[in-house]
């Protein structure tokens, strides 16, 4: 693999990184505002990284299909989201704290809250890893310029996300330097998952969009199932709702612009 895949696949893990250093000069605990704030523009990135950087790409690479070109996209999308749903039925974490399964897990809510972020992660490393591979493989519809976008806007996402982890935590009373370990190692499913899927794609390069179109699946499933809900918690405000636009238009941009 040439520098520039190595940078990209570690572009998304270090926004993480420098999310989860928040810890080291933010108050203990994030409000309410925004959180919701952050859980928006998360869902804005992702779903605009989804349909901008994967699943355009699936269809177009599908064409030959003729009418019959959209299959190969909904395949994969629908198995994505089920592939996620199985994930999140069988790894207990922060979501099901409050139900019976999450208190016969026996776990801590710590280990909860990362294992939540840590499923979040999961596809977005797929999705970076399926990107990159198409384009080592000479896919059409796939540049280096546009896999950079969708690491940067993964990235961007994932400063959010890194704080999001490493703040609750401080303020439960874990210390500064372990909190920042934790968010870090959430994010550390993203370079291995990517790698992972890049080490693999060379079998699988026939059927790339399917795994465009999988990634996307999984990426949405998060968004529909956790971030949105939780954006839309508590007291009405339409502060998540903003964010959201604001990252869907920002990963928009980068896409279209170095896409």
């Amino acid at each position: 693999m040439t520098i520039d895949v190595w940078i990209g696949l570690l572009i998304p893990f270090i926004g993480t990184s420098l999310g989860a250093a928040c810890v080291f000069f933010l108050k203990n605990a994030i409000g309410f505002k925004t959180e919701k704030a952050l859980q928006g523009f998360a869902s804005g990135v992702m779903v605009s990284a989804s349909f901008f950087s994967l699943l355009l790409p699936a269809i177009e690479q599908s064409e030959d299909m003729g009418s019959w070109g959209f299959v190969p996209a909904g395949i994969g999308f629908m198995t994505g989201m089920l592939f996620l749903l199985v994930l999140d039925k069988l790894v207990p974490h922060i979501h099901m704290d409050n139900s019976e399964e999450g208190v016969r897990s026996g776990l801590k809510k710590t280990t909860k809250l990362i294992l939540a972020v840590t499923i979040h992660n999961i596809p977005e490393g797929m999705a970076v890893g399926v990107i990159y591979a198409g384009w080592m493989y000479g896919n059409s519809g796939i540049t280096l310029a546009g896999a950079l976008a969708l690491s940067a806007g993964i990235a961007i996402q994932n400063f959010p996300e890194g704080a999001i982890v490493s703040m609750p935590l401080r303020a439960e009373g874990m210390s500064k330097c372990k909190t920042f370990l934790y968010g870090v190692l959430s994010g550390a499913v993203e370079p291995v998952g990517a790698l992972a899927v890049i080490l693999a794609a060379g079998i699988f390069v026939p059927v790339m969009p399917y795994f465009l179109s999988f990634a996307a699946g999984a990426m949405i499933y998060v968004v529909v199932e956790e971030l949105i809900p939780e954006m839309s918690e508590g007291e009405h405000s339409n502060i998540g709702t903003i964010c959201f636009a604001v990252g869907f238009t920002i990963m928009m941009a980068l896409d279209v612009a170095l896409g």
